[in-house]
């Protein structure tokens, strides 16, 4: 019998993976124990993250927040779950050109487009309608916001998160953590850890 996939984490995104029509899913993990035996969205709370490492059901991390995401991913390795355990979802609606490539655990929602030659890492998500193009690279446990959009050649860093509509110029990096918020447009490189908002976005003090 083939083993069904069990969400980590009973987070909005979890509800947004359950209405996108992922299939298969066995239940939901969570550590706030006031969820245990309630359903989210029909789908049953079943008990603590620990129990993944217990279970032969496939896994996808539905954390939000990317440091958080890690951080589970990482604790979940210590127990002795390897990516190999990570279901990848893409929804039905979502684009990927054939010369793209999407890593173990990443969530790809509703009317997401991926062209060509792209690269998305592990653990990644890409809200609703963002748009990935030609020859671009979005490493581990990155967050794009819905409608976020990328130019060709652009470099997305670990842990990253882009907020809402907000959009890269060709050729131009985001550094590992960095924040970019909800309606920037980056037209110049993005050291590690930093915050930029605004049109053209420019570097605030608040640091991640």
């Amino acid at each position: 019998m083939t083993a069904g996939v069990l969400l980590v984490g009973a987070s909005g995104l979890a509800r947004e993976v359950v209405a996108a029509g992922m299939v298969g899913i066995t239940g939901i993990l969570d550590d706030d124990q006031r969820l245990h035996e309630t359903e989210i969205d029909g789908v049953p709370v079943l008990g603590p993250v620990a129990l993944a490492a217990e279970r032969r059901d496939r896994l996808l991390v539905c954390i939000g927040p990317s440091a958080a995401r890690r951080s589970v991913v990482r604790r979940l390795r210590a127990a002795g779950v390897d990516d190999a355990r990570y279901e990848t979802f893409v929804a039905r609606s979502a684009r990927i050109g054939s010369s793209s490539a999407i890593g173990a655990g990443t969530i790809v929602l509703d009317g997401v487009v991926i062209t060509a030659h792209a690269r998305v890492g592990r653990h990644v998500v890409i809200m609703p309608n963002a748009v990935i193009t030609h020859d671009d690279t979005v490493a581990d446990y990155a967050t794009l916001a819905a409608g976020v959009a990328l130019g060709g050649r652009v470099a997305i860093g670990e842990g990253a998160y882009l907020g809402m509509q907000s959009s890269v110029r060709p050729d131009v990096s985001i550094g590992a953590d960095a924040v970019i918020g909800m309606g920037a447009a980056v037209l110049h490189q993005v050291p590690p850890g930093e915050t930029w908002v605004g049109v053209p976005a420019r570097r605030t003090e608040e640091k991640r």
